[in-house]
């Protein structure tokens, strides 16, 4: 075939003009591609959809849910989205592999953080007031953990780096099961400058670390209390240690070298609530 008859058989396969181009395949016709703004993500789990369609500092898109977890989740919370109902199968396609949805996911925007003189001013439970400062733990199943064990202590907020903390993820809110959107999430700049702010608010700053001082128990002041934790690998950094009035520490087995931070925290919540 010369040069001439290959260019006239190229175009035989364009479209002539005014004929619309086939439809992409997996897609049904007429049907737009999704729109969705930047910055959304998919939360999944009942208990994470429902904490989210119950808070109404939430910016919420759309639903997708099967039969079962509509009837769950019920009419007056799915009032505020559209719900589009699909198959588990159809709900998989939209999310990470492997997460675990029970049939419902959420399109949502991550919650703006206030400042912890807002959060602080809010009237809390009688007693103690309790703040977690999260020294770069990154792992969202551990940070969503702390959230669910915050929730349960009535801990006031959770604090983070902005920087060296996991994002407002579905795998946090799964992990967090709905607490994310129950205890106040407030992410900072500067950790020291945070504690140095709580400080002035009149909570005494105790570092939780394998070497601490104290027992955790003889470190417990009677007023409020910053409990400061670190990351599994590194701990607590040496700057933020400086900033706490105590370092205290979870007496355990010498069989074990150290605890989960997440359940190091439960740990600790419970012995400052039981004072």
């Amino acid at each position: 075939m010369g040069p001439k008859d290959f260019r006239k058989d190229r175009r035989h396969f364009y479209p002539k003009p005014g004929q619309k181009p086939a439809e992409k395949a997996g897609r049904p016709a007429g049907k737009p591609p999704s729109r969705r703004e930047a910055g959304a993500e998919w939360l999944y789990g009942l208990h994470a959809v429902q904490a989210a369609l119950a808070n109404p500092e939430r910016k919420l898109g759309r639903a997708a849910l099967t039969p079962r977890a509509i009837e769950t989740i019920g009419k007056k919370l799915l009032s505020r989205v559209q719900v589009e109902t699909l198959e588990p199968g159809a709900i998989d396609r939209l999310l990470p592999p492997g997460a675990v949805h029970q049939g419902a996911a959420l399109e949502a925007w991550p919650l703006k953080s206030g400042t912890l003189e807002e959060v602080l001013a809010e009237p809390g439970p009688e007693g103690r007031r309790i703040v977690l400062v999260l020294d770069q733990i990154s792992d969202p199943h551990n940070v969503g953990a702390i959230l669910r064990t915050a929730a349960a202590f009535n801990v006031a907020a959770v604090v983070v780096q902005d920087r060296h903390a996991p994002p407002q993820s579905g795998a946090l809110a799964k992990a967090a099961s709905g607490a994310l959107d129950i205890v106040p999430y407030v992410e900072v700049v500067n950790i020291a400058r945070a504690l140095d702010q709580l400080a002035d608010l009149g909570f005494w700053r105790i570092a939780l670390a394998g070497d601490g001082d104290t027992s955790l128990a003889e470190a417990v002041p009677a007023g409020d209390v910053a409990l400061v934790l670190g990351s599994e690998g590194d701990g607590i950094r040496r700057l933020v240690r400086e900033h706490c009035e105590a370092s205290a520490t979870i007496p355990i087995s010498k069989a074990m070298e150290s605890l989960n931070v997440s359940n190091a925290a439960a740990i600790a919540l419970y012995e400052l609530r039981r004072r």
